[in-house]
């Protein structure tokens, strides 16, 4: 229909990221303003904000339960937080401050120089722990986003390299790479 049902106004500068539950009860969104919030969908109401970031959010996504959210921020740290209490459970990653940071749940993606290989490349973690898994390597260029599927068994990459890739999550191989683009793939889902 078109139809408008809520609009959300709250943050306090720009709407950078965002993401629904697996429910699709609650919407996440994360903002310049360093904060992310929680969004009621059914009643359109602001549900709790997370706050202890000191820069921009600039990737969250909730877990497959929808239990827990995980941002990511420019102040090189990646935060997992409780999604019924609002409160920060976790201190995941913290990223020396001279590395570019983007993150994306129980992924890291960072520039070739963490990596032992000559390109670009994202590393996997394990949410709870911090420990680190894996490094995916291939990308020629910056790694501009990363998803998994929704069992959890593949994980694809888009890259400014103009090609995505999808790795097994289990063998941490590359099983497919997609080539064809002219210019950068910035979205991958």
């Amino acid at each position: 229909t078109g139809k408008c049902y809520h609009t959300f106004r709250g943050h306090s500068a720009e709407i950078v990221c965002l993401s629904f539950n697996p429910q699709s009860t609650l919407l996440a969104t994360g903002s310049m303003d360093t904060t992310a919030k929680l969004w009621d969908l059914e009643k359109g109401e602001e549900v709790a904000t997370l706050s202890g970031h000191s820069a921009e959010i600039i990737a969250l996504s909730f877990n497959t339960t929808g239990d827990r959210i995980i941002t990511g921020s420019f102040d090189h740290t990646v935060a997992v937080w409780d999604v019924g209490t609002g409160r920060e459970q976790n201190l995941l990653i913290k990223m020396p401050k001279n590395n570019d940071v983007v993150a994306k749940y129980e992924l890291c993606m960072n520039e070739k120089k963490h990596c032992n290989a000559p390109c670009w490349c994202v590393q996997l973690w394990d949410a709870v722990t911090g420990t680190h898994l894996a490094t995916l390597a291939g990308h020629r260029k910056e790694v501009l986003d990363v998803c998994f599927d929704y069992a959890g068994q593949r994980i694809a990459t888009a890259s400014a390299d103009g090609s995505a890739r999808v790795y097994n999550a289990e063998t941490k191989q590359c099983i497919a790479k997609l080539e064809g683009h002219e210019d950068e793939i910035s979205k991958v889902s």
